[in-house]
């Protein structure tokens, strides 16, 4: 497939991890290989044009922007559709068309109350006692209860899926006191199996793994080490593994984080049930998924209207495109690729040796408070290191002040996610998507939150006031005070630092 860019015309898609390098115009030289997906993230087969054009195919392809020109190729069919108008109408035939969405079943908790991992604060030290503790934690420090994820460490080892029982000396009690406290626990699972274990035997003698050419049980490697790999596209093997989830939900867990599935980690060419590509394995992994009404994924393909909560993959604890630059460009792109219920990831990162004394590449407060800042206005607020523990009082106080602004901005917030249930719109959308024809094809790093709510945080170190491109029409600074602020004139650029270096402004 081969076309040219027309006058002022950008596109965005692909895969939401290079978010941060987009959109493409006439002038940029871009090369992105898809055929198989290299990030740890979602992506789709999608490009979008601000001039109402779309590019799709059923597999991952290559395409390359540069001298005015996009080259597309692939295994399968890429097709070029036009007359939509513009980005949003672009959005909305290649997803009418390519990726209607499911019926939506994520539990509305996800988006009315703060999601709390227990990873930076436990690591793999998951144990009764400490997740209680870390659950009345939250509670002390005046943050709602919410949805607590109990991380990778709660089971003996992979492919084992019960509590540990030197850890856990009574799990069904600790879940209903995590209940009557007002929380909803997610456990972390992952479609590996630990070597040489009962599980690993019964699940090599039934064919439910993974096998080499020669028909051996193939042991890959990921960054836990090396496991085995149940076959997703085995029926028996998936009503196996659910088997054993149900005992879970029966005690009173009400859903899964489900990590790991990356298409890096598996071979193409291995024996499977049914013969599939690495991208599909991964997307098997978010379709079973989709039963639970609490889940989360971090990497799929072609999963673009799933009732999945997905997350941005694990974000660095710096200032650039590998942490706080890349939150607010990559969450647009999952809404412009289909998925509009994530999370950016936990607050502050996900790498806990970023939270020990010590490390030269640790989270400061001011990094912290400003990725509170960006997260409290996406669909999905998620924290993980306790923000009482790692910020001096002053801070913590902001971190507080921003989940106070959006329990004030909920019912907007919850207003565009029950739109996207019906549309499959965004959620957090980029300007161009509201508001086309303003010039506002790179702005980037701000956002709707459906079409009332402009969200513009201050992202860049050492600064308390940022320069927000306002579209045409009447705008009202959002304050946590009872008071709102001055009527703003849009149609230009103004310098804001509201609430501490969180913009919000309500369209009048």
């Amino acid at each position: 497939m081969k076309t040219i860019i027309l006058k002022n015309e950008f596109w965005y898609g692909g895969a939401v991890y290079e978010g941060y390098r987009q959109p493409v115009g006439a002038d940029d030289i871009v090369d992105w290989d898809f055929r198989e997906n290299p990030t740890h993230n979602q992506i789709m087969p999608l490009f979008l044009s601000s001039k109402g054009r779309y590019i799709w195919s059923d597999a991952g392809f290559h395409i390359s922007f540069r001298n005015g020109e996009i080259l597309a190729e692939g295994p399968e069919p890429i097709i070029l559709k036009d007359g939509f108008n513009d980005l949003r109408g672009a959005y909305l035939a290649a997803m009418k068309a390519h990726f209607p969405f499911h019926e939506i079943k994520l539990s509305d908790r996800f988006f009315k109350v703060p999601v709390y991992n227990s990873w930076i604060e436990l690591t793999y030290y998951q144990t009764q006692k400490n997740i209680l503790k870390y659950a009345k934690g939250i509670l002390e420090n005046g943050f709602p209860s919410g949805v607590l994820m109990i991380d990778d460490g709660w089971s003996p080892y992979y492919g084992r899926w019960q509590f540990r029982g030197d850890n856990f000396k009574d799990a069904k009690a600790m879940l209903k006191e995590l209940h009557e406290m007002g929380f909803s626990v997610m456990l972390w699972i992952c479609p590996f199996i630990t070597p040489d274990t009962l599980e690993f035997r019964e699940a090599r003698d039934k064919h439910f793994l993974i096998e080499t050419p020669e028909g051996k049980p193939r042991i890959l490697e990921w960054w836990n080490g090396y496991s085995a790999a149940l076959d997703l596209t085995n029926p028996d093997a998936m009503k196996w593994l659910k088997d054993q989830l149900d005992v879970l939900t029966d005690m009173g867990v009400d859903g899964f984080k489900l990590d790991a599935g990356d298409p890096c980690y598996y071979h193409a060419g291995d024996k499977l049930f049914r013969d599939v590509s690495t991208d599909e394995l991964s997307r098997l992994w978010a379709e079973f998924g989709e039963q639970f009404a609490f889940n989360e994924l971090r990497v799929c393909f072609r999963a673009g209207g799933y009732s999945l909560m997905q997350r941005l993959c694990d974000k660095q604890t710096k200032w650039d495109e590998s942490g706080i630059a890349g939150l607010i460009p990559d969450t647009l792109l999952q809404g412009l690729t289909g998925h509009p219920f994530g999370s950016p990831d936990m607050i502050g990162g996900g790498e806990y040796t970023c939270f020990l004394n010590g490390n030269e590449n640790a989270c400061t407060p001011e990094m912290f408070v400003r990725y509170a800042q960006i997260a409290a206005l996406m669909p999905v607020m998620q924290f993980s290191a306790s923000p009482w523990r790692v910020l001096p009082e002053a801070d913590f106080q902001k971190v507080k002040a921003a989940l106070a602004l959006r329990e004030k901005c909920l019912p907007e917030i919850f207003k565009a996610v029950e739109c996207a249930k019906v549309t499959g719109e965004p959620i957090a959308r980029s300007m161009e998507f509201v508001f086309p024809g303003q010039g506002m094809e790179r702005v980037m790093d701000q956002f709707m939150v459906g079409d009332a709510l402009l969200v513009a945080p201050v992202w860049k170190q050492g600064e308390v006031v940022r320069s927000v491109t306002l579209p045409e029409g009447q705008w009202r600074c959002v304050s946590l005070g009872e008071t709102e602020g001055d009527v703003l004139n849009g149609g230009r650029n103004v310098v804001l630092g509201e609430n501490d270096g969180l913009v919000v402004l309500r369209r009048v």
